[in-house]
């Protein structure tokens, strides 16, 4: 993160449910059991975390980074939506799209598991943007190999085009 002088904790604000909108990128999911814990939650305790988005200026919405599960909760029940007013407390980073899609997998791996077939592509996408092996490992807190095993789920010669690869063979 750069050198702020304050968290983007100290930012929360209420946003309309409305304009907040999904990423295309979460590889996160939630079985059934949990987002019913979920749900009793945010009912019983209220939202006790807000959401960590990026606000797009020039559509005025605001893209979900982090706490998608939270937001669909409002989306999908009127009791919440009405107790909040509609509104969903946010923080906002600002950010590029690979430090978001960074940022989206160190919360997530902090909490849960991940769909590995998002998960490649994710690493794929990072890829093809140009960050490196090394990047992505200390910003995603994975392995080499971790990344290595992602890189060949995709199948995409052009993710190991940097690679140095074994002698043995010749």
């Amino acid at each position: 993160m750069t050198k702020k002088s304050k968290s983007p904790v100290y930012g929360v604000r209420a946003v309309p449910l409305e304009k907040i909108r999904a990423n295309a990128y979460n590889p996160n999911r939630v079985a059934p059991p949990e987002m019913k814990l979920l749900y009793d939650s945010i009912r019983e305790d209220g939202y006790t975390q807000p959401i960590v988005c990026y606000h797009i200026k020039e559509e005025d919405v605001y893209e979900v980074v982090d706490g998608f599960h939270r937001y669909r909760i409002m989306q999908t029940h009127a009791d919440i939506y009405e107790r909040e007013n509609g509104c969903i407390p946010v923080v906002v980073i600002d950010r590029p799209i690979g430090d978001r899609m960074a940022s989206t997998i160190r919360h997530n791996r902090a909490r849960g598991s991940h769909d590995v077939d998002l998960m490649s592509n994710i690493v794929a996408e990072l890829t093809e943007m140009g960050k490196t092996n090394a990047w992505i490992s200390k910003h995603l807190g994975m392995s080499a190999d971790e990344i290595l095993r992602l890189k060949q789920i995709t199948g995409i010669a052009a993710l190991f085009k940097d690679e140095e690869f074994s002698k043995a063979w010749e």
